[in-house]
């Protein structure tokens, strides 16, 4: 259930809006909702409803849309939201969670978006707040004086948060984004000086000055002609700041967003998995190429990546820029990746004194420990926020999970997230884990850090991820005592019992209101001894009574007294919790409970609507109202927009409800992987074959996440890495393999674009699965993929071993695109380990099977190879042939790099022919080219061979300009 302002006054259901009837019905809901959970008098409801003077019956018309509106609210089974709509003498109150408002829920983000400390993260705010307005405040309402100043007062607030917006666009360098948010509104505003003024300076700050000067002078002149009067001071300053020239504008566009594999420059499409493909057709995309180039073939399909070279090493080598000697960023700002503060924290006042005495030593280690679900992380998160002073450099946070079944984070994966905000390149992260330990504590040693590593269990992996500065406090958690820890690195524990009656209390009054517990202070007190003093349980109890005012507190405790030897205990094993949860759980409604039984069996981390659908057999409107009232009763938190996630103990206990609708949920959720992610993949690669057909008996999900552009479709895939492999480990635990391969392989885009990644063991329990399910089109295709992966970590044996055997399993499979593939890939690790002649033999073989096919995508990948292989056994004539057949094909526009590469090949073929005036033409041409498209890459490849023909300055400038880039790029 959803109460709409921002926009025409409504009440939103999964069944769709209630039929809300006559204007002031809508004004009479609309004026309570602007005063939720506060009585509103008769008088003030008159006022809402009249513009002039009220009729002799006023009072008995308000009754009756009360009645009416009452009786809307019960037939919605509002009373599972917490809604209520009472009488109090002379006034109405309309009793609501503030999350079922949409004004307050915009309120709460503009808030969040406030206390944001990175501008991006603003952004998502931002954004997320104004997409809830749906038309002018309180629309469909007839519009008292006091609703019109509300409306008034909306707006306002809603204008104000473009503005924020866009500055905080400004702040990211985005200053076309903020011009074309700003000129929107001020089309609807154009006497709002502010909006004006924003829009100058953003059209300014994207070199737009004329621009920006015209709409100073339109603005002025409708000002005199509307109003008579002059600019305002705002107004006039940012015309002084654009005739003063300062700051300067900008006078280059951002840098283009890369998108090739191998230097993350705009690169060739990849073939992009799509819709079920005929059995035999189709196959994951693949990108050849090798250190001397782009990516090669990934074995998933067709061209992806910025297809490199396939020279020998030694050429290979010639081709890349010289790494910078440190990797140490310079003058790095703060970074925090604590998340935010704890709500309703109440006590732990000895606690907080204790860590804070625990810190003041040098490099310390503080150690809070306690039994599960005791609050270690929210006191941790709680000091951590409250001492935010005392760690210039930034925060880390990181969650070993050591004690949940999703299992620990690989350690190297830890350490790569703190070296990335910590600024560190990601072609720079060390991927061995010593390594990349070494590396943090250098980079630690002279910075004043906090490191918090929250449920931690075992001291091997905290010492591996202590920082290296005396001046750095490392803050961890854990259900273990750690004596290792304490005995090698002299950590001061800090152990966290229950709470005390009194916080037990308090967290009880911060919850229901302290009206409503002094008004039982000993069933309130003998309530929060009942819970054990144990924080979630307690959460529990006061959510369920927070949504039955009518409950008292004596009769909800003599309902747990049955529990109270089992409330004392938190333990996997323990009931008492299981007690608690079980009394919220019996007053849900069905589709909630079921919503909950299901979530119990979700392999992942964290959720959203999509997946908690596909896990209940829903659809995500019906999902994402059983979560909020879920969210309700406490027994999900929402920890940013759309991405909610369970309680370890809520998990176990929910997996409990329903233990015979695991397989079906399993399979629900892995469905809506395979869906999704095919979405997201053909988003961000689109152009290419069909990746495969769907799995036996696949339930297609009642509705499949778009995604707009590329960013967030490759957003999407980053984010949900974790629990993708998650995923595919679920399935191959469940025997479901014809899942677990397709999970793996579809995550094909991250690979390209982070080919150093650590994809090795995710692709080897795809290749498990494939082998398991006998599927010699899976296992071609995983090891085609598997082989480039291990080519670009430098494993070039280990490739040559696995890509013998993918051709000829893609021609027992009836898979010719995807032999094609393998052969490339198989032919970039022969050609370097210097077998050239049977490398271009697999590469025209592959050209006759992608030509037969009638597939261009792979065609010319196979001719880009076989033109390579060929310069470099010095047969120019032939490579200038392959190279113009496949410019022939005519590459599409987002194959750009690849076009550079061809063209690069075409020029360094005619110096070796003696036409050194074509050659230098084609290879300028293919360097402006990769310049144009972010390839850097490409433009350095045909930079460096320009150098050594040519003493021109400019190719120089360009060179260390391309070079620079390539080295420092993320």
């Amino acid at each position: 259930m959803e109460f709409r302002l921002l926009g025409t006054v409504a009440v939103e259901t999964h069944t769709g809006p209630l039929p809300l009837g006559p204007a002031k019905r809508r004004s009479l809901l609309a004026a309570l909702l602007l005063s939720a959970n506060t009585p509103v008098s008769i008088g003030r409801l008159t006022d809402s409803l009249w513009d002039d003077t009220p009729p002799l019956q006023a009072r008995s018309v308000i009754q009756g849309h009360v009645s009416r509106l009452r009786a809307l609210l019960v037939d919605a089974d509002a009373e599972a939201y917490g809604v209520e709509l009472a009488t109090l003498g002379d006034a109405y109150v309309l009793r609501v969670p503030e999350t079922l408002v949409d004004a307050q829920r915009f309120e709460e983000l503009l808030m969040l978006a406030r206390e944001q400390r990175s501008p991006a993260d603003t952004v998502l705010m931002l954004k997320e707040a104004l997409s809830l307005w749906q038309g002018p405040a309180l629309s469909g309402a007839f519009a008292g004086p006091p609703l019109r100043a509300a409306a008034h007062s909306l707006e306002e607030s809603r204008l104000a948060t473009v503005e924020l917006l866009a500055r905080t666009y400004g702040t990211l360098g985005e200053h076309h984004r903020a011009a074309a948010l700003l000129a929107a509104e001020t089309a609807a505003h154009p006497l709002r000086e502010s909006l004006a003024a924003e829009l100058m300076l953003a059209l300014y700050r994207a070199g737009r000055q004329s621009e920006a000067l015209d709409r100073f002078h339109r603005t002025r002149r409708l000002l005199a002609d509307e109003l008579g009067i002059d600019p305002g001071p705002k107004l006039a300053d940012a015309y002084a700041l654009i005739l003063r020239g300062d700051p300067a504008p900008s006078s280059a566009a951002p840098a283009a967003r890369r998108t090739t594999a191998a230097s993350g420059s705009a690169a060739p499409s990849a073939g992009t998995p799509g819709a079920a493909a005929a059995p035999g057709t189709g196959g994951a995309p693949g990108t050849a190429g090798g250190p001397a180039g782009g990516p090669p073939a990934t074995g998933a399909g067709t061209t992806a990546g910025g297809g490199g070279t396939t020279g020998a090493s030694s050429a290979a080598q010639r081709s890349r820029p010289a790494a910078p000697p440190a990797v140490h960023p310079a003058d790095p700002l703060p970074v925090d990746l604590l998340p935010r503060a704890p709500r309703g924290f109440h006590g732990r006042t000895t606690e907080l004194g204790a860590l804070s005495r625990a810190a003041a030593g040098e490099s310390p280690v503080c150690l809070v420990t306690g039994p599960a679900g005791v609050g270690k992380t929210a006191l941790a998160l709680q000091w951590a926020h409250r001492n935010d002073a005392l760690f210039p450099d930034g925060r880390l946070f990181a969650d070993l999970r050591g004690f949940s079944e999703a299992g620990e984070p690989v350690l190297v994966d830890v350490l790569r997230e703190f070296l990335l905000a910590l600024g560190v390149p990601p072609r720079r992260v060390p991927e061995s884990a010593p390594a990349a330990a070494a590396l943090f504590r250098s980079l630690t040693g002279r910075r004043r850090l906090l490191v918090v590593l929250d449920n931690a269990r075992d001291s091997a992996t905290v010492r591996a991820l202590l920082p290296g500065g005396t001046d750095c406090v490392t803050l961890v958690t854990s259900r273990h005592r750690l004596e290792g820890l304490i005995a090698s690195d002299a950590a001061r524990p800090v152990p966290l019992d229950t709470l005390e009656a009194d916080d037990g209390t308090a967290l009880l009054a911060g919850v229901l209101g302290e009206e409503r517990v002094l008004a039982e202070p000993v069933a309130a007190r003998r309530l929060a001894e009942l819970c054990g003093g144990l924080p979630l349980a307690l959460r529990v109890t006061a959510a369920r009574l927070a949504g039955r005012p009518h409950w008292t507190l004596a009769a909800l405790a003599d309902e747990l007294a049955d529990e109270r030897g089992r409330l004392a205990f938190l333990d996997v094993d323990d009931t008492g919790v299981a007690a608690a949860l079980r009394l919220t759980v019996q007053h849900l409604p069905p589709d909630a409970v079921h919503q909950l039984a299901r979530l119990g069996h979700h392999p992942g981390g964290h959720f959203d609507p999509y997946a908690a659908a596909a896990l209940a057999g829903t659809d995500p409107v019906a999902a994402s109202a059983a979560l909020e009232r879920l969210a309700a009763a406490h027994l999900v938190a929402e920890t940013a927009p759309g991405r909610w996630v369970l309680h370890d103990l809520v998990r176990l206990y929910a997996r409990g409800l329903d233990p015979a609708s695991a397989r079906e949920a399993l399979t629900g959720v892995l469905d809506h992987c395979i869906a999704t992610a095919l979405a997201a993949a053909d988003t961000a690669e689109p152009g290419g074959e069909p990746c495969f057909v769907l799995p036996d008996c696949f339930r297609r999900p009642a509705a499949v996440q778009d995604f707009a552009d590329r960013d967030e479709a490759m957003r999407w895939l980053a984010g949900e890495r974790e629990n993708l492999a998650l995923a595919a480990q679920a399935a191959r635990d469940a025997g479901l393999e014809d899942r677990a391969w397709r999970i793996i392989l579809l995550q094909w885009p991250q690979m390209v674009w982070r080919v150093r990644d650590n994809w090795t063991p995710l692709l080897e329990l795809a290749l498990e699965s494939a082998r398991a399910g006998k599927d010699a089109y899976a296992e071609s295709r995983v090891l085609t993929l598997l082989g480039w992966v291990l080519t670009e970590e430098g494993r070039t044996a280990e490739a040559a071993a696995l890509l013998e055997r993918s051709p000829e399993l893609a021609r027992e499979a009836g898979d010719p695109l995807g032999e094609a593939t393998a052969l490339v890939n198989l032919a970039v690790v022969q050609a370097e380990l210097g077998d050239l002649p049977t490398a271009s033999e697999n590469c025209a073989r592959a050209v006759e099977l992608a030509r037969r096919e009638e597939d261009r995508h792979t065609e010319m990948l196979a001719l880009q190879h076989l033109a390579r292989m060929r310069l470099t056994a010095r047969r120019p004539e032939e490579a200038l042939a392959s190279a113009r057949a496949a410019l022939d094909l005519g590459p599409e526009h987002e194959e750009a790099a690849r076009r550079s590469l061809l063209l690069a090949i075409c020029g360094e073929a005619r110096l070796a022919l003696g036409e050194e005036d074509d050659g230098v033409r084609l290879l300028d041409r293919a360097a402006r080219e990769a310049e144009d498209a972010g390839y850097d890459e490409g433009a350095v490849r045909a930079l460096e061979v320009l150098l050594r023909i040519s003493a021109e300055p400019s190719y120089r400038v360009r060179h260390e300009r391309s070079a620079l880039r390539l080295a420092t790029a993320p």
